[in-house]
Formats: structure tokens, sequence, C-alpha cells
């Protein structure tokens, strides 16, 4: 069982993450800084260490030099992530942006584990991790034909250096077709850097992308390398591709054409060899009818289309998928002999889901969780008994990263990252504008008003939103 080791100084975000990984079958330590792993532990004997950047004291890059012999991933939000890119130069194996999800996290995990782990480690650890190939049959689950079709198309476009464009609902899985056509590629061995397009303000996404020049904008005191520059020799997948600024997609458009970057305040171009993956939920050849989407963008990054179909389009899968969380959540809560009563089945067959498979995954944990028996009854999925769930569209739903609410036998709160967002929402709405908190959040006015949304918090009315 792999050992990670959590450097994160916020107690919410540490508790969260802990959680999340313990609940994915691996061994975890938390400290809150560096000088405390190192009180506490030899950080190299971690398998994977994840690390805030900012912390109290020594910074989180501090323990790429502490712990050379295992790798760091480092965590930041949007505000500092020129200085995660310059972290992997100084030897991160990858970054993560807050706020993510928790599919994000693992994916991240895993990965790094599937890339750095030995043979032998990944042979005796029964992690996630350790039985991922880059098939993604191993990382999916779908017996239907659409499904079939999915995994048959990214067999044989990963070896290539194919421009792919995924397209599906939110919780379908774009993330993981991506990581699965990054595994199976040649260029495997080298970084899969993710970028959320719709959660990096407009005002900074050129810069983030394609990095700037000292004096290029107020502000840049030197020179920082983009996103597509840290990706050089793998794999860049652009999630949410449609809402990419009209002069961003100029300069990506470039990139696919040429091979070149050409920082912002730059007059130089530098050539760089990334394989571009991009996903949407929107339907971008209409976007290219309004004027929203670059006609010749569209069609550089369609030179091959993966549709993940909806769960609701994948009716037989429904139940199997259903069975593969539970034995998961049974092992986790320690009862192995879970079952799904005939009920309960015939109420997952009926439900729209319109969060998808990661809907539910966590309607399986929550009622895993709370189930008493052996027998997972309707009431305890929690869904609409008629299955007529109010659809909410793709156009309102931006970073499903729902999980259960639980709390611990001690009583205390044990915070997801989404409890984290409501939180900090609640907390800081009363002094804070909506430009602030989005800011904050590291994401757009429109994600938080989405997310305001989705989980039903009010907004303020007060002078200064």
């Amino acid at each position: 069982m792999p050992r990670i080791l959590i450097v994160e100084d916020e107690d919410i975000i540490r508790s969260a993450v802990r959680k999340l990984l313990l609940h994915a079958g691996y061994d975890v330590e938390d400290v809150g800084s560096v000088e405390e792993a190192e009180q506490n532990y030899d950080p190299d004997q971690f398998d994977l260490i994840i690390s805030d950047l900012r912390l109290p004291g020594a910074a989180g890059t501090e323990l790429i030099n502490r712990a050379p012999n295992t790798p760091v991933l480092i965590m930041t939000s949007y505000a500092s992530l020129r200085s995660a890119v310059d972290s992997m130069k100084m030897g991160a194996v990858e970054y993560i942006a807050k706020p993510f999800d928790h599919d994000e996290m693992l994916a991240a995990v895993e990965g790094i584990l599937a890339r750095t782990m030995s043979p032998a480690q990944e042979h005796q650890s029964d992690s996630p991790a350790a039985s991922e190939n880059g098939d993604p049959a191993s990382i999916m689950y779908g017996q239907c034909e659409p499904m079939q079709r999915v995994f048959t198309l990214i067999r044989k476009v990963a070896p290539t250096e194919t421009t792919v464009l995924v397209q599906g609902e939110s919780g379908t899985g774009k993330e993981l077709v991506a990581r699965a056509l990054h595994l199976l590629s040649p260029r495997a061995a080298k970084p899969l850097i993710s970028v959320n397009c719709a959660a990096i303000p407009e005002s900074l996404i050129e810069s983030e992308l394609f990095g700037h020049e000292k004096g290029a904008f107020t502000g840049a005191v030197s020179a920082r390398t983009g996103l597509i520059e840290a990706a050089d020799g793998g794999s860049l997948f652009l999630d949410e591709i449609g809402e990419l600024p009209a002069e961003a997609q100029a300069r990506l458009l470039r990139v696919l054409q040429e091979s070149e970057i050409r920082k912002v305040g730059s007059t130089q171009s530098r050539k760089v060899n990334v394989r571009m993956i991009a996903a949407t939920h929107r339907n971008l050849k209409a976007m290219t009818r309004t004027g929203e989407f670059r006609e010749d963008l569209y069609y550089r990054l369609n030179v091959m289309q993966i549709r993940i179909p909806p769960l609701r389009e994948r009716q037989s899968d429904i139940l199997g998928l259903a069975r593969r969380f539970l034995t998961v959540q049974g092992n986790k809560v320690g009862r192995p002999n879970l079952n799904l009563s005939p009920e309960a089945m015939r109420a997952l067959e009926r439900h729209r889901w319109p969060g998808n498979v990661r809907e539910l995954e966590n309607a399986i944990e929550r009622a895993s969780i709370l189930c008493d028996g052996d027998i997972i009854t309707p009431s305890l999925l929690d869904l609409d008994s008629e299955g007529g769930e109010e659809y909410i569209p793709e156009t309102l739903v931006e970073g499903n990263n729902e999980q259960v609410h639980t709390r611990d036998t001690d009583g205390t709160n044990d915070l997801s990252l989404e409890d984290y967002f409501q939180h900090f929402v609640l907390e800081n709405q009363d002094r804070m504008s909506e430009t602030e908190l989005a800011q904050k959040l590291g994401i757009s006015r429109k994600s938080l008003w989405e997310r305001r949304q989705r989980l039903g918090i009010p907004r303020k009315k007060t002078s200064g939103n």
C-alpha cells in the first residue's frame, strides 16, 4: 500500500485530502509544515508527498531537495499558478490547482504513482494505481456498446500524435479519457498538464498558458514559463476549451499549426512538442456559427472526436457501475457483503442521473455510510422516487466535485472540498463582494454563481455585491 504524506497548513483542506486518500486505499500521514514533516517522519520514506506551495516557514518546494527520492506533488491556488510551474522546473513531478475536485486529485495521485513506483512495488500494491496500465478498460467501466466504441477509439488514437477533442457532459469522465490517452501514448513518462479553462480568470489565461516576459504587464516582475511550455514533451489537457477568450484562441491556433509559442510581451517564438487533448460539454460547432469560437481552431482540434455518452444513455451499465462502487465502498466501511435491494436497483435504473457517473458514485458512497445492515434500500440512495429529478443544464454545471458530507465518530467535521467551498462563501460573503470571493477561490464570477445555484447557497444582497 503506497504511503503518502500531506503537507498543508489549512486544516479543512488537509482533512479533506486525507479522508479522500484514505478512502481510496492509501496509507496517509499529514502535517502542517515542512519542519513538522521532518520532525515526525523521514519524508524520503514515503511513496509520494503532496504539499501546499505556500506554508509557514519553509516553502513546499523545499521538500523536493529534502526528499530527493520521493516525488512531490505541489498544490497551489490559481493566484500563484506561475510559481507552481516554476516548482516543476525545480523538480516537482506535477502540480494541482485549488480549488480541485476529488476525481482530479485521485487522477493526479494515481498517475504519479503509476509512473514512479517500481514494478515490484506496483505488484505489491492494492491501490487503484497498481492496476492502472493506461488501458481505458482499467480506468473506466463500460460494458455497453457506446462505451466499447469509446475504448476502441482510445486504443487506436492514443499511440498517435493526433489532436483529440473529448465531448461529454460533466461527470461522464472526460479527464479519465485524457489520462488513458496519455498513459497509452509514447509520452507516458512525461507530464500530463491539465488545465480547466473555465477556472482561470480571463485576464490571466494568456499569461498562464503561454507565459510572459518581465515587464509585459503591471506586476510582471520576472519572466514566467507558461503551462504549454511546462507540458513540452508530454500532453496538455485543456478542459472546458469552449471558455477560452478570443485572443487566447488565436494564440492556441498558432501552437497547433506551427508547434510554437510566443510569451506575452515577447517578440521571439520557441518550438514546443506538445500533444493536445481538449474537452468540452458545449457544442463548439454551434459556437463557431455565433462567433464565440474560431472555426479554424475548431477544425484543428476536431481531428479526432471522442464522445462520452451520458449515463442515461448507458442503461445497461448502471447496475454494473453501482456494484463496482458498492464493492469499493463496502470494503472501505468494513462491510464487504453490502448488496442492493431489488427496489434500490429499480430506483437506480429509473433515475435520470444529471450528474452522470460521478453522481452515481456519490449516491453509493452515501448509502454505504448510512446503511446499518447489509442491504442498500432506495431511501439510503436519496434519489427522487420517480426518477424525475429536475435536469440541470450543462451550462449550469461546472467543476462537479460533490462528495458525501460525513462526520467522524468523535463528532468533528470531515469536510470535503465542496464543503470547503460552501464554508468559505458563507463565512466571507458578508464582507466580500462576488468578485473578491471568486478571486479568493480562484474561479470566475460565472463559476461562483453556478456553484451557488447548484449548492443552493443564496447570494447576499449587499451593496458590495
